[in-house]
């Protein structure tokens, strides 16, 4: 059978899983009359719920004898782990660009990723159905991306298809050049291209995408780029088979994943193409942690013994008895194997080259939760088990990376960006893990020479034309600076592209939306790691702190509202040194969310009327980070997320203060 391996790459919300839910219906993934839903493969909860892909995900259709196998990845800078180590799996990109939006910054970084390896691009113009469209315009924005990245002769002649990915109908760049609007083109298709759906589309691909390039004839070798997990066969490696072919029950050796020939001393029981290397890049990559092999192959019988083999099928992880070269696999049967790890024959053990992700430019702390309502909610609250859980997301998570620090209750978790901080989070609340989390700051290094170095986003915002100037001075203020500013067509809208300081972006998001009355659009990327650029301002506003334990009372909320926003309503439970609002002034205010109102016999007409309180605002983790300063903490638990100071004793925090030690 045919093969061909791909990745659909492109820009947050530029129509991937879309995409692929109509690709898996025209290739017949799916029975006659079956009612499937939208955004098939955004399986995870918090995929679904943000309308975003968090996972990479592994898929295959069959389209008229070749199996095209499918990986569909994430969108989102944060995610851009995901993104690097399954492009190592496959021969071919399916790059999707918005008609309106054009290339933008997580476009730039997939597709610098997939050229860098070689990897020949189809371009997917979607969206042409959008009244703002303009697909010739972003016909040329993309041929400029493709030379602004040094992409060959051969890329740079990558073919270019039309479509509507919601729809289900793509089109050929001649065929859509050649029609009338709303007509018919010489070749006799329609405009829309609804009469032949996605036939074009799987047609290029299978043309323009090469076969993988893989020895069928060699002994057996593959890269682990993910790993999945089963109750039955416990941890399952999925990559693609490089060299030979494999059966279930034969043996494979596992080499610790390693970036250079650079190797530690040879232990006694332990081959030099076991040994794991402990060299860091020379670009500033994060190697993905290598382990000690657990085996020492060198001979037949060296190695774990393969308990089952997986192909993917539409949706469904397939049962096989023989793998063969080129193909995208699962594995299982190999204990302890990590990303970025090779299996190989144990009579043949070479080492293929390991994964390298960037590092991670911000960190927060992850604390063990000692508030006055700690355990009350969670079952998982002790340093083991948050030490555990951590530990166990350093298996898939190759972006992330954990540090013990000096306290033993505290752990410096680092990520590429607050969502990808926050989604573990999420996911980590919901399991039943109580934490508390502090305030994300930037990880510095140095050039060499002593200078202090930070990393620096490129910011693409796309706001009405007459609040573009307030945008730019706000930046301006956290130290952005303005690269490009133009107009989008005849939209009334304007582009506005800065370089701006990573942690000058920290509580920004709340006050662009704020600033752009909610018609805003803001996206960042890591760009590079640049000079320090000083000082920025911090939290303009102060916070409400509970000075007591209680429960909120409607009466004294009505009191306060005036002074700032709530974030807490009538009922709610709190404890001293608990932040309950947002004073509208600088510095804190001690406040009681509890007092009642005064009972006596004396009653006036217009005193006991109805209190009327503002809905209380309801805080997001995202939106948490971006507010609390670095006296504070948020805890959170299975069922809420609150804000709270360091210290929580009034007096105690006042001492603090004053001896500088906040």
């Amino acid at each position: 059978m045919r093969l061909r391996n791909i990745a659909i790459i492109a820009h947050v919300d530029h129509g991937k899983t879309t995409l692929v839910d109509q690709m898996f219906r025209q290739a017949g993934v799916f029975r006659a009359g079956q009612v499937v839903g939208e955004r098939i493969l955004d399986s995870n909860p918090l995929e679904r719920e943000r309308g975003i892909t968090i996972l990479a995900k592994n898929t295959a259709i069959l389209w008229r004898g070749t199996k095209i196998n499918i990986v569909d990845t994430p969108g989102h800078a944060d995610f851009g782990g995901e993104v690097e180590r399954i492009l190592r799996m496959v021969d071919g990109v399916l790059l999707l660009v918005d008609a309106a939006e054009g290339p933008m910054p997580q476009t730039r970084f997939v597709t610098a990723k997939a050229l860098a390896l070689g990897l020949t691009p189809v371009i997917l113009i979607n969206k042409v159905d959008r009244t703002d469209a303009r697909p010739e315009e972003v016909h040329d924005e993309v041929l400029e991306l493709l030379m602004d990245l040094d992409a060959s002769d051969a890329q740079l002649d990558a073919p270019f298809l039309y479509s509507v990915g919601r729809e289900g109908w793509a089109v050929e760049r001649d065929a859509w050049a050649a029609a009338e609007p709303g007509g018919r083109g010489k070749d006799g298709r329609g405009k829309d291209g609804r009469s032949e759906g996605l036939t074009p589309l799987f047609e290029t691909l299978i043309r323009c995408i090469p076969p993988p390039a893989a020895d069928p004839s060699g002994p057996f070798q593959m890269l682990v780029s993910t790993l999945d997990h089963s109750t039955y066969v416990g941890r399952i490696a999925i990559g693609r088979v490089e060299r030979g072919a494999l059966r279930v029950g034969r043996r494979v050796a596992r080499l610790s994943a390693t970036d250079s020939d650079t190797e530690a001393p040879a232990d006694a029981d332990m081959s030099a193409a076991a040994r794991p290397s402990t060299r860091v890049p020379a670009d500033g990559s994060m190697p993905v942690p290598a382990q000690r092999s657990m085996t020492a192959p060198g001979t037949a019988e060296a190695g774990s013994r393969v308990a089952g083999l997986y192909t993917f099928s539409g949706l469904d992880r397939v049962d096989i008895e023989e793998a063969r070269a080129g193909d995208i696999v699962g594995l299982a049967g190999v204990e302890d194997v990590e990303i970025g790890d090779t299996l190989a024959d144990p009579r043949h053990p070479d080492r293929l080259r390991g994964i390298t992700v960037e590092e991670p430019t911000i960190s927060v702390d992850f604390v063990v939760n000692d508030s006055p309502f700690a355990g009350r909610a969670g079952k998982f609250v002790t340093t083991r088990q948050l030490r555990e859980r951590l530990r166990r997301e350093l298996e898939r998570n190759v972006a992330l990376r954990v540090e013990d620090t000096g306290r033993p209750d505290t752990f410096a978790v680092s990520g590429r960006g607050e969502l990808h901080l926050t989604i573990l989070m999420e996911t980590m609340r919901r399991e039943g893990y109580e934490f508390q989390v502090s305030r994300p700051r930037v990880l510095m290094r140095s050039d060499g020479a002593g200078a202090r170095l930070e990393p620096w986003e490129e910011v693409v915002a796309e706001v009405p034309a007459e609040l573009a100037g307030t945008v730019i001075d706000k930046l301006a203020r956290r130290r952005g600076e303005l690269v490009v500013m133009r107009p989008i067509g005849d939209s009334g809208v304007t582009r506005l592209e800065l370089r701006v300081p990573a942690r000058g972006l920290f509580g920004y998001r709340t006050e662009f939306l704020t600033d752009t009355r909610g018609d805003g659009i803001l996206h960042h990327r890591f760009d590079r790691w640049d000079r320090w650029a000083g000082p920025i301002r911090g939290r303009g506003r102060g916070a409400m702190v509970a000075d007591r334990a209680g429960k909120a009372v409607a009466f004294a909320l009505f009191g306060l509202q005036e002074r700032g926003a709530m974030f807490v309503a009538p009922g709610v439970e709190c404890y001293r040194g608990m932040i309950v609002g947002e004073n509208a002034r600088p510095g804190d205010m001690d406040v009681n969310v509890s007092r009642g109102k005064k009972l006596t016999n004396m009653r006036a007409a217009a005193a006991d009327e109805n209190v009327r309180l503002e809905p209380p605002r309801r805080m997001t983790l995202e939106q948490a980070l971006d507010f609390i300063d670095d006296d504070e903490l948020i805890e959170v638990t299975p069922d809420a997320i609150r804000l709270r100071k360091r210290i929580l004793d009034p007096g105690m925090r006042r001492k603090a203060a004053k001896a500088g030690r906040l």
